[in-house]
């Protein structure tokens, strides 16, 4: 679960007044505004030359990936799910482009990290904070929904545990994300994009740990949320211990 969503909602309610009559959907809007935020940061380390097959490449994909993705309806993980397709682009075209698997991971790193810092601090904080809050408490209906066999076989399937009023824990058993990765032959995306939930939680000041993931071949993904917390990034530590 990457805390910043609830912030990108906010920004594509300004997308979407912004872009005339067209009301773009979401996963193009991620896919425009995160490519917008990270042109210079990618030319600089790459070239124009490089920059304008990239756009014509993951441009290209997207326009597959798109009509192609499954509608998981609604759901705690709905906005999660939306990055998807722009993950997948960018993946396979950095991949095609002659990237190595790592290399890959720390540019779409990059091109999150330039998308979620164009929210003030100020907001960016008080949104993961209420995003949190607001997950917790739908977390008891989503489950209820898993038990009853309601969910769209792409949603997430969790394990919710209360701890007190500023932590909780999610086990993930069965993730949107990765199923979608597998079906655009797309899974050495993960485990890179399941590292930007310590990116994001450092940024929005939120504390999160994790020792497991689905996309490191665990058998869930343990995470520990603090509302009140610390995270620390420094991907260049490494993530032994800390997924």
């Amino acid at each position: 679960m990457d805390v910043y969503f609830y912030a990108l909602q906010c920004l594509s309610l300004f997308e979407i007044a912004t872009v005339g009559e067209v009301a773009w959907p979401m996963k193009k809007m991620i896919y425009l505004f995160a490519m917008l935020r990270s042109c210079k940061s990618l030319i600089r380390k790459y070239g124009k030359a490089f920059w304008g097959r990239f756009k014509r490449i993951s441009k290209e994909k997207l326009a597959v990936i798109m009509p192609a993705t499954p509608n998981i309806g609604k759901s705690i993980f709905s906005v999660n799910y939306q990055f998807g397709p722009a993950y997948i682009a960018w993946y396979k075209t950095f991949m095609e482009l002659g990237m190595q698997q790592q290399e890959a991971w720390e540019n779409i790193w990059l091109m999150s990290e330039k998308m979620v810092t164009a929210i003030p601090k100020f907001l960016l904080q008080w949104s993961g904070k209420t995003y949190i809050n607001g997950f917790r408490k739908k977390a008891a209906a989503h489950v209820e929904r898993q038990q009853g066999n309601g969910l769209h076989p792409y949603d997430w399937r969790i394990v919710y545990r209360e701890i007190n009023d500023n932590t909780f824990e999610l086990d993930i058993t069965e993730c949107g994300m990765k199923k979608l990765a597998h079906d655009f032959d797309a899974d050495g995306m993960l485990p890179g994009i399941c590292r930007m939930d310590n990116l994001l939680s450092h940024l929005m000041k939120n504390g999160f740990e994790r020792t497991k993931t689905l996309g490191d071949g665990d058998n869930c993904c343990n995470c520990r949320y603090h509302i009140v917390g610390t995270c620390e990034w420094s991907p260049e530590k490494g993530f032994e211990g800390r997924k």
